[in-house]
């Protein structure tokens, strides 16, 4: 599904125009992402988490040349599903 099609499905299922879904789903990323950008966490119950996660500077290698390369820290955002989002993901569907 794309962002077009999420906001095709919202606008359906609320019964608002496709501009004021698009706004709404603009408006929740753009909430999710300050969020995380200040190191906090989003909680949505049933569905799931998006937290931040500290990666650890590494060593990789240039697979085209095979010399070894840095990799520098970072901070990475993550999702955890929630038990509801888990249980609808593995229920049967029927055709």
């Amino acid at each position: 599904m794309t962002k077009s099609e999420l906001i095709d499905s919202i606008a359906e299922r609320t019964g608002m125009t496709k501009k004021d879904a698009q706004a709404a789903l603009e408006a929740t990323l753009g909430a999710i992402s300050d969020e995380l950008a200040h190191g906090g966490s989003v909680t949505l119950t049933g569905f799931g988490t998006f937290k931040v996660a500290k990666r650890a500077a590494r060593q990789g290698i240039n697979p085209r040349t095979g010399a070894p390369v840095a990799i520098a820290a970072a901070r990475v955002p993550r999702f955890s599903a929630g038990a509801v989002l888990k249980g609808t993901v593995n229920t049967p569907v029927r055709a």
